[in-house]
C-alpha cells in the first residue's frame, strides 16, 4: 500500500504573530511544531504500513524551516519526505495551497491512500484536505478516527458524525481527513530513529519541479484576502453578587438595564 500524508509545520499557538500589512502569519523566527492533527494522520499511516506493508511519503508546503517537521515525520516512521518551498507558493490561502499540493502529489506518484489532518491549529479551516481531493478528482471521507481494515481496492474507516460514529467503506484511491481521538498518545521518536531519518530520501521541490499555473499559487492566486487582523478587546471585570437570590436578581436586572442589554 502506497500512502501519502500531507503535513504542516505550524507556529506555536502561544507565539502567533501576524503581518499587519498582508494579514499573513509571520513564521520567521517563531517557534514551530508539527501540526498535532497531522501527526495523528502520520502515525495512523505508519501503523497501516506496519500491518499491511507498503511505504509512507510525507509532503509539506512551507519555508525552508519546515524541513524540521518533515524530519520528525521520517523519524516517526515515514519512508520519504518532500518539501515544497518557493516564493511563488508564499502567502497561499487554502485554495491555492490545495492546488499546489495536488500538483506535487501527482508528480510524486500513485497512492492508494492520502491522509490529512482534520485541520491545522493555526487556521482551523479544515478545508485543505477536501480541496486536495477535489483537485485530484478523488473520493474522500472526513473526520476519520481510525482505519478499521484494508482490503484489495477497498478501505473501511470509523468516522465521527453529529449523531455518533459511522463505519464507512470506500474504494481506493481515497483521501481521508483525520480527527484525533481523545485516547491518542503522541509519539516521540527515539534517538536511533532520529539518526536514521537523516539517511532517508528527502526532496525539496520548487515551482520548476511541479509546474502549474502561477496565477493560481501563492498570495496572488488566493481568492481569500484578509482585510483586517486585530486582537479582540480585553474583557472588563465581571460583577460578583454575593447575596441572597432575590436581591441578586434585582441587582442583576438593574445592571443589565444600565448596560442596555435588556
Amino acid at each position: 500500500m502506497e500512502i501519502l500524508v500531507c503535513v504542516k509545520q505550524v507556529p506555536d499557538t502561544t507565539e502567533v504573530k501576524v503581518d499587519p500589512k498582508t494579514g499573513t502569519l509571520i513564521r520567521d523566527g517563531v517557534p514551530s511544531i508539527l501540526n498535532p492533527f497531522d501527526q495523528f494522520a502520520l502515525e495512523e499511516s505508519v501503523r497501516l504500513k506496519n500491518q499491511y506493508g507498503g511505504n509512507v511519503t510525507v509532503i509539506s508546503m512551507g519555508p525552508p524551516q519546515a524541513r524540521t517537521a518533515l524530519m520528525k515525520c521520517l523519524a516517526l516512521g515515514a519512508d520519504r519526505a518532500i518539501l515544497l518551498s518557493d516564493r511563488t507558493f508564499a502567502g497561499a490561502d487554502t485554495w491555492a495551497t490545495a492546488y499546489t499540493l495536488a500538483l506535487a502529489i501527482q508528480k510524486a506518484g500513485k497512492f492508494d491512500l492520502i491522509m490529512c489532518g482534520q485541520q491545522a491549529i493555526d487556521g482551523d479551516t479544515a478545508q485543505v484536505g477536501p480541496e486536495i481531493a477535489h483537485n485530484l478528482g478523488m473520493a474522500q471521507v472526513t473526520y476519520v478516527e481510525k482505519v478499521e481494515s484494508v482490503e484489495a481496492g477497498k478501505i473501511t474507516v470509523k468516522s465521527i458524525f453529529e449523531d455518533g460514529y459511522h463505519i464507512i467503506e470506500a474504494k481506493t484511491p481515497v483521501l481521508l481527513t483525520c480527527n484525533t481521538p481523545s485516547s491518542f498518545q503522541y509519539g516521540n521518536p527515539p534517538m536511533m530513529a532520529i539518526m536514521k531519518a537523516g539517511k532517508k530520501p528527502f526532496d525539496t521541490w520548487t515551482y520548476n519541479e511541479i509546474g502549474g499555473d502561477k496565477a493560481k499559487m501563492g498570495l496572488c492566486g488566493s481568492p481569500t484576502q484578509v482585510v483586517r487582523v486585530y486582537s479582540p478587546p480585553t474583557r472588563g471585570k465581571g460583577i460578583l453578587l454575593n447575596e441572597p437570590a432575590d436581591g441578586a436578581v434585582k441587582k442583576l436586572i438593574e445592571a443589565m438595564r444600565e448596560k442596555k442589554v435588556v
